[in-house]
């Protein structure tokens, strides 16, 4: 089995395993994969696919790479699944037999221009649930068209905050401010208001760069009803760097692309796995390989002390 393009990744505690999507593969069916990752000693032992689930419509019929451009992934106390695509966008959720349940409403202006004001492959690029299974963020990975870039080449972002109910509903959007040439790719919820983001870029020639960061929402302003983010009175989201993973000793891991530190590839995934005897919060990374002979599939591990 060929296993790549994995762009989503989300760690099922009361198994003790992780949920893997397949982001966009022509016509083959969507998919995500179970896999085991085992921490042993604090470091990741060989990662074991246990299982294949086929994305389905509510009719039975499968998604494809046509239909569903799975970038994002979340797992509800109950074991549904809840997908985000970049393809309208959207945001699915899946029985765990892959089964479509329902879909949540998105506020049009994130629809794909000329519907809306999103780019083509700049939606919704992320989904993060927070531990008490109650609150639900996604982004766009680009800005929205009157939202724009602030100088040097710094997206305006929106962040989407859904809250649990009758059904998922969008009651907030913040203000992100992206650091130069990157694009919010993954988000982790640690609570109701604070965040761990995944910022990712990439320069033809250069390679990658991949920066973690933490995200305060604490009161934070509501900026549902701003037609743009330009306003000079609008204050983006607070955020703390974290970790800049081209700084990372490469130890002896190699690339066969050019990259300014062989560590370093398309990583789109980010999710909490258990915590270390020691206390320590896992955290674990994925890149999307996009099934390219210059690219790499890799798991990394960091831990982080809450």
């Amino acid at each position: 089995m060929v296993v790549g393009g994995l762009s989503a990744l989300v760690y099922d505690a009361t198994r003790d395993l992780y949920y893997s999507l397949v982001d966009n593969e022509r016509d083959t069916p969507a998919r995500f994969y179970t896999v085991r990752l085992p921490i042993v000693g604090g470091r990741l032992g060989t990662p074991e696919v246990v299982a294949m689930t086929i994305l389905r419509d509510s009719s039975g019929q499968p998604f494809t790479g046509r239909t569903l451009d799975g970038e994002g992934l979340a797992l509800l106390p109950g074991g549904d699944l809840l997908l985000a695509s970049e393809t309208e966008p959207s945001i699915r959720r899946f029985a765990p037999d892959g089964r479509q349940r329902a879909q949540l409403h998105v506020p049009p202006r994130f629809l794909v221009k000329p519907i809306g004001e999103a780019t083509e492959n700049q939606a919704f690029e992320s989904l993060a649930l927070t531990p008490d299974g109650r609150v639900l963020y996604t982004a766009t990975e680009g800005p929205l068209a009157p939202d724009g870039f602030a100088t040097p080449l710094r997206a305006r972002l929106r962040l989407l905050r859904y809250a649990d109910g009758p059904a998922w509903g969008a009651t907030a959007q913040f203000y992100y401010l992206a650091e130069a040439a990157q694009g919010l790719s993954d988000i982790v919820a640690l609570g109701p208001d604070e965040l761990l983001t995944l910022e990712r870029g990439f320069i033809p020639g250069l390679g990658n760069t991949v920066r973690l960061f933490r995200v305060s929402l604490a009161g934070a302003a509501d900026v549902t009803d701003r037609e743009g983010l330009a306003d000079p009175d609008l204050t983006p989201l607070p955020k703390t760097p974290l970790a800049d993973l081209a700084l990372c000793p490469p130890g002896e891991a190699r690339h066969p692309g050019r990259q300014p530190n062989p560590l370093l590839d398309n990583i789109e995934s980010v999710t909490l796995g258990p915590r270390l005897p020691d206390g320590r919060q896992t955290l674990l990374l994925l890149s999307d390989d996009n099934f390219a002979p210059d690219q790499v599939t890799r798991l990394y591990l960091l831990a982080f002390q809450p």
